[in-house]
């Protein structure tokens, strides 16, 4: 059971339920989520009103059919990069650079001493608040801080889809000393557009396809993973 002092020491509560909150909904996180809310008043650390967003939030979990929380999920964070929970995802996309900012960040992990043995890819927002929450409140504060940018173009798309979990990226930036804001986001290409073949015949001149009996370039698809806020959710 999660156990917090009446004064506040660290921010080390506040940002493991946030990230907890941040997992797949299952039959294990159910159960948890009176308790979590529960530590997040207990630490104290985030305003009345964001407090109450992510009670909301943490009833849907408890209370709502599971398989279409889940289905909102994955609808959520796995189709389409704007709303991803992995930040770098929001940066370098699907290109080369990822790879050596994701072992950068790995090894800032091991440089505090943790040993990165997580199942998500070291920027997965669950990983970078469980990472922010061993260190002491204004390191983990400017770590965060850092990402500011990443977490509004986030939580803008998430107001964007009305999504309950705006509330918590919005109590991530609130923590971190962060203005939660908008921010003008640009428009994906629909999921069918994406995964859209080409013409069997004739070529496809926007996917750099040349007709048959010419030479055919290589095309890379990016493979995608599964304004005002939403009733509830404060900027």
């Amino acid at each position: 059971m999660l156990k917090t002092t009446s004064t506040p020491a660290s921010l080390r509560i506040t940002l493991r339920v946030l990230a907890r909150l941040l997992d797949y909904p299952d039959a294990q996180l159910r159960p948890q989520v009176g308790e979590l809310l529960q530590a997040l008043a207990e630490e104290n650390v985030l305003g009345k009103d964001r407090l109450a967003e992510l009670h909301a939030l943490g009833r849907q979990l408890a209370q709502h059919d599971m398989y279409a929380l889940q289905e909102r999920y994955v609808e959520t964070f796995d189709r389409g990069r704007q709303t991803s929970l992995h930040l770098f995802e929001h940066i370098h996309g699907d290109s080369r650079e990822r790879g050596p900012a994701l072992l950068d960040l790995a090894q800032t992990y091991e440089k505090a001493g943790l040993l990165f043995n997580a199942p998500e890819l070291p920027d997965h927002l669950g990983v970078v608040l469980e990472f922010a929450s061993t260190q002491p409140p204004e390191v983990a504060k400017e770590f965060l801080g850092e990402m500011a940018h990443i977490l509004n173009a986030l939580f803008s798309a998430l107001v964007a889809r009305s999504s309950p979990y705006a509330s918590v990226i919005a109590a991530v930036l609130e923590v971190s000393g962060q203005r939660v804001q908008s921010v003008a986001l640009t428009p994906e290409p629909p999921m069918d557009e994406v995964w859209a073949e080409p013409e069997a015949f004739g070529g496809c001149s926007t996917q750099g396809q040349a007709k048959p009996d010419q030479p055919q370039p290589v095309h890379f698809v990016r493979t995608p993973r599964a304004e005002r806020a939403p009733e509830g959710v404060s900027v």
